[in-house]
């Protein structure tokens, strides 16, 4: 469900599908957020994937869009046939604060419950410009976890994990 800062009609027309990651539209917004991702935290830090690793066939790739536009993106990684990771979120600076990120976080986690996973986790950064999201995931009843998967403590991560 979308905010209440979005019109019912604007929750009609927002569309969140499986993406091939060929579309130019993509492709800048996924470097936004690497860019993002860099400006705000040393690059040892830096987990966000680049659209060649994104394609791994244990990921599965979403875009959101409204009325045709590239609004947001989120990624399902299989860490484990119980257990799956969220890469890859990201909201257009034009869409924050309209619900998208609620739409794609609600849509994935649908997912992974359809896949069987027990378990979904994430690693985002632990610095001011990552609060949003950090507050997001809480939201939805993530909470903070030891590392996981290939990560370590670096003080500028927090792992998340969900049990669903």
């Amino acid at each position: 469900m979308l905010s209440n800062h979005v019109s019912d009609q604007a929750r009609s027309t927002l569309k969140i599908v499986q993406d091939d990651l060929r579309g130019s539209d993509i492709k800048a917004l996924l470097e936004v957020h690497l860019k993002f991702a860099r400006a705000s935290s040393p690059s040892c830090s830096v987990h966000a994937l680049d659209i060649a690793r994104l394609k791994d066939p244990s990921i599965t790739f979403w875009s959101a869009r409204h009325d045709g536009r590239l609004i947001g993106c989120i990624a399902l990684k299989e860490l484990s046939s119980p257990h799956g990771e969220i890469k890859s979120m990201h909201t257009a600076s034009k869409a924050r604060q309209t619900g998208v990120g609620h739409v794609q976080l609600d849509q994935l986690l649908a997912i992974a419950r359809d896949r069987g996973y027990q378990r979904v986790s994430l690693e985002t950064g632990s610095t001011v410009p990552f609060a949003p999201a950090r507050r997001l995931y809480e939201r939805f009843g993530f909470v903070q976890c030891p590392p996981f998967a290939d990560y370590v403590e670096d003080g500028f991560s927090v792992c998340m994990t969900k049990e669903i």
